[in-house]
């Protein structure tokens, strides 16, 4: 390991994209604790101390960011406006048929479709930064201490102006966010969006495991660390497990030349959908707890018993209700995105053109319909797997009352893993390319 820390820094090239890349990661973090226009900051940590955990509805945006949505800071909204946009953008293409086209036009399509969603992330920054400030003037931000007297004097001035600079504010760090991601790509080491969220993640794990240490034993930190290591290694091993399809390209005689003949493999991956079904499911089940958040009655007034019943049932993980909705949501968006995203209809059609077939199988529609019993079959798995990790953190808020920013589960040991081995695969393929020996050979 040393020696290849001592190629890495010997190699010039690489040594600058990851200075490059700890830069960016520095200034976005630095970004993340500068407090909004007119955010009254010595009420916002009195409020932070005084909480007893984060509001469920706003647990996944506030980890995504990093905590600096409830900092209010400038980059409150964090990646999670961009995340949406990509979701969007790839749910438009199955709509939209002019998406799809321009999916289909190469790298000139590509430009136009990542401008259309730097566009919705603008929009969607607007639409949430609004809400985020709706929610703060509303004294409703932090749920459990709804009841200090700081929490409802989070906004210093209340007029509209002041409003509409906080909405224009942290809709601009959403901009200039996404502008860090797109140079770290360039410039960095590639995948810059997801090392801003794995930065923002990782940045949670010290307070979070400090957390656990100072309300619960020692015993109990030693057994969350050993149960956290097993957890990552069977992460690891489930992502890096993939289904190889065989494929065999028949010859071809141009001229005088011979082409194919060679032998590849599809490979599916068991977690084909990636963290994506637990965003679409923790969303979703977010609505129902936001809607009866909103309509709160007054002082002295009884609320209604749908607003009731969504409290007592939707509102926090540690529910029975809430945990089964959210294992079964999870298992439906993994088969709906992965059906989405890989079109056996479509990979049969390339492998046709260009003369591939599946030993055994014949090319065209024979190809597609194996294909989809394949990924059909391989899903299963990978959904139960995405269901079981989701739940480790309300098991863990449930057994030993850990709140629900438990470090080991969720999407948050997803993205962790999932970003770390692909920057890992990144900067050994770099090295290879000059030294012929990588990171970990």
């Amino acid at each position: 390991m040393f020696s290849a820390i001592r190629r890495i820094m010997g190699t010039p090239d690489l040594r600058s994209k990851l200075g490059f890349t700890f830069v960016m990661i520095v200034l976005y973090r630095i970004g993340s604790f500068i407090p909004a226009p007119f955010v009254n900051y010595v009420n916002v940590q009195t409020c932070l101390t005084g909480s007893a955990g984060t509001n469920g509805i706003y647990e996944l945006v506030n980890m995504l960011s990093g905590g600096a949505l409830l900092q209010l800071s400038i980059f409150a909204l964090g990646i999670m406006p961009y995340i949406t946009a990509s979701i969007i953008a790839q749910l438009l293409r199955v709509v939209i048929p002019h998406f799809e086209t321009l999916y289909k036009e190469g790298q000139a399509g590509q430009s136009k479709l990542t401008q259309y969603t730097r566009y919705i992330t603008l929009g969607l920054g607007v639409l949430q930064s609004t809400t985020l400030v709706t929610v703060a003037r509303s004294g409703q931000l932090f749920g459990s201490s709804s009841n200090i007297p700081e929490c409802s004097q989070l906004i210093s001035n209340d007029s509209w102006y002041s409003v509409l600079l906080i909405v224009i504010t942290m809709t601009a760090g959403t901009g200039l966010i996404m502008w860090f991601g797109e140079l770290l790509t360039e410039r960095g080491i590639g995948n810059g969006m997801s090392l801003l969220i794995f930065s923002s993640i990782a940045a949670g794990f010290p307070s979070s495991l400090w957390s656990i240490q100072r309300t619960q034993s020692f015993d109990v930190f030693i057994l969350v660390i050993a149960l956290g290591i097993v957890i990552m290694a069977a992460v690891v091993f489930v992502e890096q497990s993939q289904r190889r399809i065989p494929v065999q390209y028949a010859k071809r005689v141009v001229g005088t030349r011979t082409y194919g003949g060679t032998s590849t493999y599809i490979p599916i991956k068991v977690n084909q959908a990636g963290v994506v079904p637990v965003i679409f499911a923790s969303s979703l089940l977010y609505l129902p707890a936001l809607i009866a958040q909103f309509n709160q009655p007054g002082a002295g007034k009884v609320a209604p018993d749908w607003v009731l019943w969504i409290s007592a049932n939707l509102a926090n993980g540690d529910q029975p209700l809430y945990a089964v909705m959210f294992f079964l949501l999870i298992v439906g968006f993994t088969y709906f995105y992965v059906a989405i995203t890989f079109n056996p209809t479509e990979v049969a059609e390339n492998m046709k053109q260009y003369g591939g077939f599946i030993p055994g199988i014949r090319a065209g529609r024979p190809t597609a319909e194996y294909l989809d019993f394949v990924l059909s079959r391989i899903t299963l798995p990978g959904s139960l797997y995405l269901g079981f990790i989701a739940l480790i953190p309300l098991i863990a808020l449930a057994t030993i009352g850990a709140n629900q920013n438990f470090p080991f589960g969720g999407t948050s040991i997803l993205i962790i893993v999932g970003v770390g081995l692909e920057t890992v695969k990144q900067i050994d393929a770099q090295l290879q390319q000059r030294h012929y020996e990588g990171l970990l050979g």
